[in-house]
Order: C-alpha cells, then sequence, then structure tokens
C-alpha cells in the first residue's frame, strides 16, 4: 500500500524514538541499584488535582458524556475568559475562544483553516518538531529561520521582516518555548506583529506553557495586542491534565465559523468528560494548588540549572518559564568520547541510566550540539540524576 506524499515528509518524532529506547532499557535495569531516571518527556509528573478529578467522576456518574459543541461547553469557555481577565487582565470573550481536543487540534485546525499548499510559515530553529509538522500536513511550508542565545533562541521583528517573501503567510511562534523554556519580550513581540500585520500575515502564537512562567517581565499573553491573531493553549502544562486532550485557542472572531466548520467535521468536539472536568480547573483551591506547583517547578530549575552549568553543560540562556533546561553538550560530549547530542543522550543513557532529548528534533541549527532535560520530575530525582552526572564528567 503506497503512503501519501504527505506522510512521507512527515519526519519521526525523535523524542518518543528515544523513549522507547529508554523504556526498554528501563525494563532491564528496574531492580538494579540506578533504575532510569525520565528527563526527557514534557509531562508534568503532578496529576490533575482533587477537584478537578471529583469533576470527572460526577460527570460520568451523572451521564454528561455526550456530545458538546464543536466549539465547547458554553460554561468553560466563559471561564476560560475569565481567567485571561483575572490572571493576565486581558479582555478576551468568551465567543473567540474554541475548546479543542488539546493544543494539537488547536494548531492543526489553525493550520487547516489558514494555511494553503505552498504557503510558508516562518518559526524559529530550534522550536518544537511538531508545529512544523502541522504546517507541512496543511499542505503549507515551514521555514525555520536560525536563531541565537543572544536573541533568547526566539524571532526578531528584523529577521521577520528580511525573511518574509512572495509566499510567506505568517508566523507560528511559542512564548515560553519547547525547547529552550524562553519567551519573546513583549515589545519584541509587538514589533513580530507589527511587522506580519503590515503584510497582512498571520500571526500564531502558542502559549502553552504560559501559565509555568516565572519572570513578570514575560508573564503576558500575545492576546493584548489585539484580537488579529491567534494564540494556542492546553490544559496539559500549567492545569496538569495531559492524557486528558484538552486545550483551545483564541480567535478573530470572524474566524470562528470556519474554525468550528473543520472541528465539526474532524472531532465532533473535544471530550466531554475532560471538559466537565476542567470547570473545577479554575476553582480558587485548584488554582492555589497549580500555583504551589508552579513555585515547584520554579525550585527545580533554579537547582538544576546551576548544578548542569558547573558539570559543563551550559545552558546559555536561563529559562524563564516552562520547564527545560536547553543545554550546550559539546564538551561533556567530548569527555564521554562521543560526538553530538545524539551520540550524548545515548551515552547518557546507557552509562548513567539517564534519558534526555537530543536537539535533532528541534531544528537543524546547531541543534547537533543541544540536549534538551526535562526538569518536569521531582526534586530527589533531579538530585539523583545530578550525582550520576557527576560520576560520569567528573
Amino acid at each position: 500500500m503506497q503512503v501519501s506524499n504527505r506522510a512521507q515528509r512527515i519526519e519521526p518524532f525523535y523524542v518518543m524514538e528515544v523513549a522507547k529506547a529508554a523504556q526498554a532499557l528501563a525494563r532491564e535495569v528496574a531492580h538494579t541499584s540506578e533504575p532510569m531516571i525520565f528527563l526527557n518527556i514534557g509531562e508534568p509528573d503532578f496529576t490533575a488535582p482533587p477537584l478537578v478529578q471529583q469533576a470527572a467522576a460526577r460527570a460520568v456518574a451523572e451521564g454528561q458524556t455526550q456530545y458538546t459543541p464543536a466549539l465547547g461547553l458554553d460554561a468553560l469557555r466563559e471561564r476560560i475568559s475569565q481567567w485571561y481577565a483575572q490572571r493576565f487582565g486581558a479582555d478576551v470573550p468568551a465567543r473567540r475562544i474554541v475548546v479543542t481536543a488539546g493544543a494539537s487540534a488547536a494548531l492543526q485546525l489553525a493550520c487547516l483553516a489558514l494555511v494553503n499548499a505552498g504557503d510558508e510559515i516562518l518559526m524559529p530553529d530550534p522550536s518544537y518538531p511538531c508545529n512544523r509538522h502541522f504546517v507541512s500536513a496543511a499542505e503549507g511550508t515551514p521555514v525555520l529561520i536560525p536563531t541565537t542565545a543572544a536573541e533568547r533562541f526566539q524571532l526578531s521583528a528584523d529577521k521577520v521582516a528580511e525573511a518574509w517573501g512572495e509566499k510567506t503567510r505568517g508566523v507560528l511562534l511559542a512564548s515560553p518555548s519547547n525547547p529552550t523554556g524562553t519567551s519573546i519580550a513583549p515589545d519584541e513581540l509587538r514589533r513580530i506583529h507589527d511587522v506580519v500585520r503590515a503584510r497582512g500575515g498571520l500571526t500564531i502564537i502558542d502559549e502553552i506553557y504560559l501559565g509555568l512562567s516565572y519572570d513578570p517581565a514575560y508573564s503576558q499573553t500575545a492576546l493584548a495586542l489585539g484580537e488579529d491573531l491567534i494564540s494556542i493553549n492546553s490544559f496539559s502544562k500549567y492545569f496538569n491534565m495531559t492524557g486528558w486532550r484538552l486545550g483551545w485557542m483564541v480567535v478573530p472572531e470572524a474566524l470562528v465559523p470556519a474554525i468550528e466548520r473543520v472541528a465539526q467535521n474532524l472531532f465532533i468536539c473535544a471530550s466531554t468528560i475532560a471538559q466537565h472536568a476542567a470547570l473545577a480547573c479554575f476553582e480558587p483551591d485548584s488554582i492555589a494548588e497549580y500555583e504551589r506547583r508552579r513555585a515547584e517547578f520554579k525550585a527545580r530549575r533554579d537547582y538544576f540549572i546551576p548544578e548542569l552549568d558547573k558539570l559543563g553543560l551550559r545552558v546559555p540562556v536561563m529559562p524563564d518559564g516552562a520547564f527545560y533546561a536547553w543545554a550546550d553538550c559539546s564538551d561533556a560530549a567530548r569527555k564521554l568520547g562521543v560526538e553530538g547530542s545524539w551520540d550524548f543522550a545515548y551515552a547518557l543513557m546507557q552509562r548513567a541510566h539517564l534519558a534526555i532529548t537530543p536537539g535533532r528534533d528541534f531544528g537543524s541549527h546547531e541543534t547537533a550540539n543541544y540536549v534538551r532535560f526535562s526538569t518536569a520530575n521531582s526534586l530527589p530525582q533531579l538530585q539523583e540524576a545530578v550525582r550520576r552526572l557527576q560520576v560520569l564528567l567528573g
């Protein structure tokens, strides 16, 4: 059976390929003195808090399990609208909010609704790999623009203007970013959006880690720039609901009918049970718990990244959000007698039973020199990881 050209253009998700190898080795070393430590997957080690779990159970018990509108439960859209007002001081009316089957579905909907065959979408290198694949799946062309540590591994307005061509449709950004955990400075983001707006283009920004922001200078939603952009968000990261597959997008009001049509045909709706559960995310007790967890994520960052620097795994930009460390492994790889982040990641897996992610997934500009550590793991696990790295790297 012949595979479509579209499917052939989609590269493997190397994060998951490495994870499979780590899981296989983990079974072999599970009962040794050094079981596998997983610092590779971007998934919080916390699960949904009690009120959210109770709301899900209540929805099942009360039979609230049938389809919802494609745009999502009205009550949930209203709660998200209130969240923007309370958290960010932003006026985001519920009628512009579309509840989706995870942020992945939101990105897919945005690309299918707005990207035509041959359209070019600019994005930073490095960046989350699935973002470029969503563009490719819509028959568009992702154009990765190299970024530097001095630019916080983010695009600038000057680079967007310079790269803009006849086929350019817009930009796809992420703030905070995966894999770097860095955000775009609000003034620079405004300039980028001005460049895009002046060319009649499209600004899509992935804000799924915005709730896990640690620096007030960056803790602002792009939606404050106006109604003519699209923000993607999720219940997975700050709200700790990864497997529930629930997210949302905020779009210009005129775009809602088109998004609704595509969503009706592709997804019908997001999980009804997950939507009812998510209503409880915004209860004061839940928010208090999420804020406690955010502080814990920050404490992990504050411990782990200086330790990496001491070991020669230099993190050139301190992440201001998310739970990642984008570390230059060049010197450490040479110490182990290997070359590049791919071989370095496998060396750590085999010699120290540490699973991390090589830079290969995230682009091509110097990514062979970088690895991504996830700090979405407990502080004791991070401390043990540091101990093992100290033994291995001296």
